[in-house]
């Protein structure tokens, strides 16, 4: 892990249900479909990997990952716009890659929009490739929008 990253994983916590206010607010911001409050409620309750990036200046990103049988789906990873082009997604996508190699997951699956291209460079740069494509995934300004499905194969935590 970089220093930029260790830095991050200092300042990622677990994503409590006084959060979700805060998290609704940079979700709203960032998005033109975003999720609803409840969503980020209904993650909590089901046990997923939830996290902020707390910093003293207040909460500024998050994520959402669902982990099971050794996989692991991201399914939110967003950094408060105002805060954007600061490596504060890389930095906290190194960090989730970290933690996930040493919980044992052995392959990250993530969806994005085609239209999304600061996304796909992030991802990509991390070691993403494009697996699949699911049609007419996510809502859109007139109709649907494809997603393009990515997965990073991890290799074992070594002791």
């Amino acid at each position: 892990m970089s220093a930029a990253s260790d830095s991050l994983a200092s300042q990622l916590r677990p994503m409590r249900l006084a959060d979700v206010i805060a998290v609704s607010r940079i979700e709203r911001a960032a998005y033109p479909f975003p999720w609803s409050a409840g969503i980020f409620r209904d993650c909590l309750r089901a046990g997923y990997l939830c996290q902020v990036l707390d910093t003293p200046a207040g909460i500024v990103g998050y994520t959402v990952i669902s982990v099971a049988a050794g996989e692991a789906h991201l399914l939110n990873l967003c950094i408060s716009p105002e805060r954007r082009r600061e490596g504060l997604a890389s930095g906290v996508l190194e960090s989730l890659i970290a933690g996930l190699r040493s919980r044992n997951v052995s392959r990250i699956i993530l969806e994005v929009r085609p239209s999304n291209q600061t996304a796909q460079s992030l991802y990509r740069k991390a070691g993403f490739s494009q697996i699949g494509e699911r049609r007419n995934y996510y809502p859109a300004e007139s109709g649907r929008e494809d997603a393009l499905v990515l997965a990073l194969a991890l290799e074992p935590h070594a002791e």
